[in-house]
């Protein structure tokens, strides 16, 4: 890649705003996940009792929808990221091409 094009492209505004932002947005994004796995993990570790608590009169422990409940979040905050970063990373990422070339 040419200097002088690289040197433009670290010089944009735009560009500074998006690396900005997606990186804020990443680090909230992995320490939300972090909390929540470590959590579960933690939660494994020193209280097993809970996990191991029937839910109602059936099989069901309370261990299985806290466990389904990790994934599918893991699902949707990929999808929460997936998104916001097509829906506004996109734009930017199209307005600093066209300043910057």
């Amino acid at each position: 890649m040419n200097e002088d094009l690289v040197a433009r492209l670290k010089a944009n505004p735009r560009y500074r705003e998006l690396v900005r932002k997606r990186s804020r947005l990443g680090w909230s994004l992995t320490a939300i996940m972090l909390v929540i796995y470590y959590g579960y993990v933690l939660m494994i570790a020193f209280d097993k009792e809970l996990l191991a608590t029937k839910m109602g009169s059936g099989v069901m422990t309370w261990g299985m929808p806290i466990g389904l409940f990790v994934i599918v979040f893991t699902v949707a905050i990929t999808g929460l990221y997936v998104r916001h970063a097509n829906g506004t990373y996109d734009k930017l990422t199209e307005q600093i091409k066209r300043e910057v070339a």
